[in-house]
């Protein structure tokens, strides 16, 4: 087996600017996004176009920030299960003296559990600084689970991850009690602009978004997710800026609301699952730390600010896209034209001719 490292090549493009503000940025500022589907470039582009045409630009808020990992422990029974629990409650300071042991950024943040049979899983939730936070989160629920199966009767291991984190997978539990950074960016688009730049209004853009976000993907089945394609913004920003690219699958659980307020347009995209950091494997990297440098995201700033801000224009990175596409596709062949003429494009330039 050859163990020699090499660097898979993906096209990157920056674009923008977009103009941000809200509670962890005021800033404008371009974006990365590699990715193999060109479109995306012009597409975000258009977004964030538009973004500069209001004084606010995108508003993003954040809500909250946090890093899970559940383990899995097995008692006698259920009822000696439950007596775990009652521990687990009345020992909170307790154990973040031992999280605080294993990271000079880590701390304990909250703990939930459930009982299924004989089984108990623990779900720690951890506060992890600058850093996404997955190998912090293990460290410290490691260090977590040998105490506690040395400090409570009647249990013994089961699994460090037990599932009910959950890390990399679509679930309902991360979109309830939140895993990474919970952002909601919001944009009010006058009529005009709606018009002139999108070539619509704001009326088919919000019912579009009921009957397709909504409707559509209840009728197939979506877990606590409402959008066009977050996905596609999520992977590009993410291979750009050194995250964990697998972290998409519940990075794109979100839920886009759009409302016609007479003539403009409200739009909103809320991400509650973005796991991303500005130190921690795949930082290094001289792109990704030129990235991070362009992007603002290696200031002096105090622990966790600038994963905050690099949050933050992810967020608003993803309503750029998922506006422009939601608006193209309010027009019957928009969506076609606009890939045909791209891809096209593209491939010509790469023959020669």
């Amino acid at each position: 087996m050859n163990n020699t490292q090499e660097i898979a090549g993906v096209p990157m493009a920056w674009v923008g600017p977009l103009r941000i503000s809200g509670n962890v940025a005021t800033t404008e500022t371009e974006v990365p996004l590699a990715t193999y589907e060109s479109p995306l470039w012009p597409s975000v582009g258009r977004g964030a176009k538009i973004s500069r045409q209001t004084e606010q630009g995108i508003v993003a808020t954040l809500v909250d920030e946090r890093m899970t990992r559940s383990v899995l422990v097995e008692a006698e029974d259920a009822q000696t299960a439950y007596a775990a629990t009652r521990q687990l409650d009345e020992r909170f300071d307790e154990f973040d003296k031992i999280v605080r042991t294993c990271s000079r950024f880590a701390h304990l943040i909250g703990i939930r559990h459930e009982i299924t049979a004989n089984l108990l899983f623990i779900r720690f939730e951890f506060g992890t600084g600058d850093a996404s936070g997955h190998n912090m989160a293990t460290l410290a629920a490691d260090a977590l689970l040998s105490h506690i199966l040395q400090t409570i009767p009647g249990i013994s291991y089961g699994s460090i991850s037990g599932n009910y984190c959950t890390d990399k997978k679509a679930t309902a539990i991360n979109g309830i009690l939140g895993r990474g950074k919970n952002v909601v960016t919001e944009l009010l688009v006058p009529r005009a602009v709606v018009t002139d730049m999108l070539h619509t209004t704001a009326a088919k853009i919000a019912e579009l978004n009921l009957r397709k976000n909504m409707l559509g993907t209840l009728l197939a089945g979506g877990i606590r997710s409402a959008n066009a394609h977050y996905a596609n913004m999520l992977l590009g920003f993410y291979l750009a800026t050194g995250q964990d690219a697998a972290n998409i699958v519940e990075g794109s659980q979100g839920v886009t609301v759009a409302e016609d307020r007479d003539g403009d347009l409200y739009f909103s995209c809320t991400l509650p699952n973005l796991i991303v950091g500005t130190v921690g494997n795949g930082k290094r990297l001289g792109f990704v730390e030129a990235n991070l440098t362009r992007l603002g995201c290696r200031a002096e700033r105090e622990p966790g600010g600038n994963a905050r801000r690099l949050a933050a224009i992810c967020a608003a990175t993803v309503l750029c896209g998922e506006l422009s596409l939601l608006a193209a596709q309010t027009n019957p062949g928009e969506l076609m034209r606009a890939h045909v003429l791209m891809e096209r494009k593209n491939e010509t330039q790469q023959i020669g001719v």
